[in-house]
């Protein structure tokens, strides 16, 4: 199960510097979670889990596979995208084909680094990407409630669905809100989901500080702050530069490096958790003496949906999942003592996925 991240945002706000921190950061972390590049722009990064490397002391396997998040640099937007401009299309193309977007927006003043507006001012920056999503939205909708209104007065029962639920979102498009909050019907949730609108995502703000401002942040970044707020999303305060240099730096030396400057966790960390928050996932894994692995799949999934992530013949042939809370692994030191201390379960069909839930599947073809 691949989950993709765009870091969006303008010309010369950082992303790129950030993209390239996190896949060098795994380069150099390559011992304990590989990194992968798919293209010129495109990254698979490891998730760092403690967990993991717990299970991994515990039980000595020959392999080690961490849970995996894609994350796509998107090439800078530009004022007029929506109708072609820049890269246009493309980049807004780029965009429909993540489930989550990163903004990253620049909230620090470089007089060395042009900026594209001339100045920098966050909630301009912010309102310039997401006029150009929706545009773009308004474009696509409204096309699409051409096409679906005939159908709807032939009397096709999808279409008229549908028709309801372009309708819904035009009207919030209108009103300058995204379509991820449009209130939908039960029965019309699919339909919204196969619109792909650009606004539909679920979005995290990335405020680019200067290292001196980190790491609460300035009041640059206060703006970006409030203007998450405002939308209900999520909000985190790194350095591109500082991200960059902890890049380069071995992995004994990072936590020293990162507490000289008063920091708990790396922006690459703080992303990829908010990121996993962001979507709802979780992690469960499966551990034995070839392989311990981490395996990625949503808040409420449950048993059978968990073993398909592995293969489908195991969701399809479903019969029981063997269960050991974390907790209890870690604690009793393995499966072998879990199991005589009466900590593992027997689950069945119903049964929702625990985070960290160490896991194994009886299954039929």
């Amino acid at each position: 199960m691949g989950f993709k991240c765009g870091i969006v945002g303008l010309p010369n706000v950082g992303k790129s510097t950030l993209f390239n921190a996190i896949t060098a950061s795994e380069q150099a972390a390559a011992a304990n979670y590989p990194f992968c590049t798919i293209t010129a722009n495109t990254g698979m990064v490891a998730v760092p889990d403690p967990r993991l490397d717990r299970l991994v002391a515990i039980a000595h396997p020959q392999r080690t596979v961490p849970a995996t998040m894609q994350f796509v640099d998107i090439a800078g937007l530009v004022e007029g995208a929506s109708k072609g401009e820049g890269r246009g299309n493309d980049f807004l193309s780029d965009i429909r084909d993540c489930d989550a977007i990163a903004h990253v927006v620049r909230c620090f003043v470089d007089d060395n680094i042009v900026h594209v507006s001339g100045s920098v001012d966050p909630e301009r920056d912010i309102r310039v990407i997401e006029i150009e999503l929706a545009l773009k939205d308004l474009e696509t909708v409204t096309r699409r409630i051409e096409k679906t209104e005939k159908l709807a007065r032939g009397g096709d029962k999808d279409a008229k669905t549908l028709l309801e639920v372009l309708t819904k979102v035009r009207a919030l498009l209108d009103e300058g809100k995204w379509a991820r909050h449009v209130q939908v019907e039960d029965n019309q949730q699919k339909f919204l989901r196969e619109l792909q609108l650009l606004t539909s995502k679920p979005i995290l703000y990335i405020a680019n500080v200067a290292e001196s401002d980190l790491p609460e942040g300035n009041a640059l970044s206060d703006i970006v702050k409030r203007v998450a707020a405002d939308q209900g999303a999520a909000c985190i305060v790194i350095s591109g530069k500082i991200e960059a240099e902890i890049a380069l730096l071995p992995e004994a030396e990072r936590k020293d490096f990162l507490d000289t400057l008063g920091l708990k966790s790396s922006g690459l960390d703080q992303l990829i958790r908010a990121g996993y928050k962001l979507l709802g996932l979780r992690t469960y894994f499966t551990v034995g003496e070839k392989e311990v692995r981490a395996w990625t799949i949503h808040a409420g999934d449950t048993a059978p949906v968990a073993a398909g992530v592995i293969h489908s013949d195991f969701e399809k042939g479903f019969i029981r999942a063997e269960t050991i809370a974390y907790d209890d692994f870690d604690r009793l030191g393995g499966e072998k003592q879990a199991k005589e201390a009466g900590k593992m379960r027997t689950e069945g069909k119903e049964y929702v996925v625990a985070d960290g839930d160490v896991m194994h599947f009886r299954f039929s073809v």
